[in-house]
């Protein structure tokens, strides 16, 4: 009950964060959830409430949706999760987990530093950074950092960087929710009531936070994703990964 109660609080959190900045649910929840399942069923678990709140958002900003964004880099990001879903039935995460957080803490240092704002992507750079982000986020359970940061290149408004991000991860969901599903199904069947509290913290904490993101300079939007991104590839250098 008290590690449930502690869910709910994380979720919701998770939730908010996922408002404000597009991503965030998974990061938050898998390395909690994980402590108590181990890394490859916690995936699974926290793709539900990952769901959840990534539908509940997209409901909220659908119309700010980036489509050519979508079309390229969104398809090739969830050709690539998939992808990474099989592969992350075979192989152990730890090392991926070093090389993700690597890539995560030179993003957000850039984003930080002003560095980011000078990347242009045109429809091919586009295409390969969907494609290799996908990859990684479905090898460890973690896409939306690598994801965001890359997006950070097309110079997106907050509104569209948040709505076009979250049409992607819903991409994401759907490839990999049953490959995730098939592989750990006899883990996740006594998993639900975890499930089903993480999911209700995630639904309230994205209404919760929706606001707050109108409220958000574009230019301070920008560095608190930043942040947001350095934050999470520190946390994977220390901890990268591994529960498998």
């Amino acid at each position: 009950m008290l590690f449930q109660l502690i869910a709910f609080l994380a979720a919701a959190i998770a939730g908010g964060i996922g408002s404000i900045a597009g991503f965030g649910i998974g990061s938050i929840l898998t390395p909690l959830v994980a402590g108590r399942l181990g890394t490859k069923p916690a995936v699974a678990a926290v793709s539900f409430p990952h769901l959840a709140g990534t539908l509940l958002r997209f409901w909220f900003i659908r119309k700010h949706v980036d489509r050519r964004v979508l079309l390229t880099f969104g398809i090739s990001s969830a050709a690539g999760g998939l992808a990474g879903a099989w592969l992350q039935v075979w192989f152990k995460s730890a090392v991926l987990g070093y090389v993700l957080g690597a890539l995560l803490v030179f993003a957000g240092v850039m984003g930080l530093t002003g560095l980011a704002s000078r990347m242009r992507f045109g429809k091919g750079t586009g295409l390969v950074a969907g494609a290799l982000s996908g990859v990684f986020g479905g090898l460890v359970g973690n896409q939306g950092g690598i994801r965001s940061a890359a997006l950070m290149g097309f110079q997106l408004s907050k509104e569209a960087f948040v709505a076009t991000a979250t049409a992607i991860a819903l991409l994401v969901d759907v490839f990999r929710m049953p490959v995730y599903i098939a592989s750990e199904w006899s883990e996740l069947i006594g998993t639900w009531p975890l499930v089903l509290v993480a999911s209700l913290g995630v639904l309230a904490g994205t209404i919760f936070g929706q606001p707050l993101l109108r409220r958000i300079p574009e230019r301070i939007f920008r560095a608190l994703v930043s942040s947001i991104i350095l934050a999470l590839g520190i946390a994977m250098l220390l901890h990268p990964g591994g529960h498998d």
